[in-house]
Order: structure tokens, then C-alpha cells, then sequence
């Protein structure tokens, strides 16, 4: 019997071509789950598990948030770091329009455009990080600095206190 072909996500191919070193890990999942949920299925603890945010300021610039799946946002931190005057969540509506993925599935490695992308310092203490791997049911394992690379993320501090 024929083996079953791995089918590879866009951020999957750039990081192949880009010749950095992950890992996949797979799930059976149909709908949205948040982190907390996906890190639980897979046995992984919370803080190696980064979740990805997309937020816009009023001039319509999209900037991208990395953080771990149990913080939240400091929007006016966020905003500060990307010299934005204020910045807000995009509408879950927009965000295949935006980024070319869907909620659930949304990374910084091959978004439609390459957007500013910001990782919460705390990425740095982690041997390796996994993120979204651009689909439901898919996430990527990697170091920190392979992330980077991959998409050019600028380490800094970003969450609610």
C-alpha cells in the first residue's frame, strides 16, 4: 500500500526552500480550536506554543503579533513597538483577505504580503516554539532564530502585565 503523501502548507514550502530545520505535528480537527486547546491535544506545554495576531492601524497598516497562547495583547505596548499612533484586532472576516490564511491556520511565514512581524521576547528562552504551520491541523516546530529568518520577526515585549 502506498504511503500517504504529506501535504505540504505554503509556510512549509518557504521554510524548505529556505533550508531551515521543523517539525510537524498534525491533528484531526475540522473547525477553529485556540491554542490552549491544540497545546493540550498534542501533550505540549503552553509556553512553547505561540498563537498569531493580526492588527491594523487607522492609516490601514497591518502589523503581526507573535505571542504565547496563555497572554494577551497589550494593544497600546504593540502599538508602541510598531510606531503606530493606535492599533486594533482585524475583523476575523478579514483575515484570509489580509494574510491568505484562515483563523486557526494564520502564521507569519507566507502571508500574502510581508507585514512587520513582532514575537514576545519570551520566544527567546524556548529551545524551540511552535506555531501555526498555515492550516487547521498543522502546527511547526522550530528555534526561535529559525523563525526569525523565516520571517524577519523583531523580539520584543508585547503582553499585558
Amino acid at each position: 500500500m502506498a504511503k500517504a503523501k504529506e501535504i505540504k502548507t505554503n509556510a512549509m514550502r518557504i521554510l524548505d526552500r529556505m533550508k531551515i530545520p521543523y517539525m510537524t505535528h498534525t491533528y484531526e480537527c475540522d473547525e477553529f480550536t485556540d491554542g490552549k486547546q491544540t497545546a493540550d491535544l498534542l501533550g505540549f506545554p503552553h509556553e512553547i506554543m505561540f498563537k498569531t495576531l493580526v492588527t491594523v492601524s487607522p492609516n490601514k497598516s497591518y502589523f503581526v503579533f507573535v505571542i504565547p497562547i496563555d497572554d494577551e495583547l497589550d494593544l497600546k505596548k504593540a502599538a508602541r513597538t510598531a510606531s503606530a499612533k493606535s492599533l486594533s484586532m482585524i475583523h476575523v472576516k478579514e483575515i484570509n483577505a489580509v494574510t491568505g490564511y484562515i483563523r486557526g491556520g494564520c502564521t507569519a511565514i507566507g502571508m500574502k504580503k510581508n507585514y512587520p512581524v513582532f514575537m514576545h521576547e519570551s520566544a527567546l528562552s524556548q529551545p524551540h516554539i511552535i506555531v501555526s504551520g498555515g492550516k487547521i491541523g498543522a502546527q511547526i516546530e522550530l528555534t526561535p532564530r529559525d523563525y526569525e529568518k523565516a520571517c524577519g520577526a523583531c523580539f520584543c515585549d508585547l503582553i499585558k502585565e
